[in-house]
């Protein structure tokens, strides 16, 4: 089974990586770019095909070491 952990900026948090790309995208003469939030994807392959055990194991694994809660959401989609 494929997954999808993907982990973004809470709203709020500053975030220095997005404006610079904000910046560069600007530059390179892309218009109508308002903002720009940067995050991170995680895509995992996972043995079996119980779906409610795989999702509780990928959200416990993103509480503990894919995402530092205090600052950042995460998602967790089942491919």
């Amino acid at each position: 089974m494929k997954a999808r952990v993907t982990v973004t900026l809470k709203t709020g948090i500053l975030d220095p990586q997005g404006k610079a790309i904000e910046g560069a995208l600007k530059s390179l003469g892309v218009d109508g770019v308002a903002s720009v939030r940067q995050g991170k994807v995680f895509d995992i392959e996972l043995a079996g095909a119980d779906r409610d055990k795989a999702e509780a194991a990928l959200k416990e694994a993103a509480d503990r070491l894919l995402a530092n809660t205090v600052i950042e959401n995460y998602r967790v989609e089942l491919l």
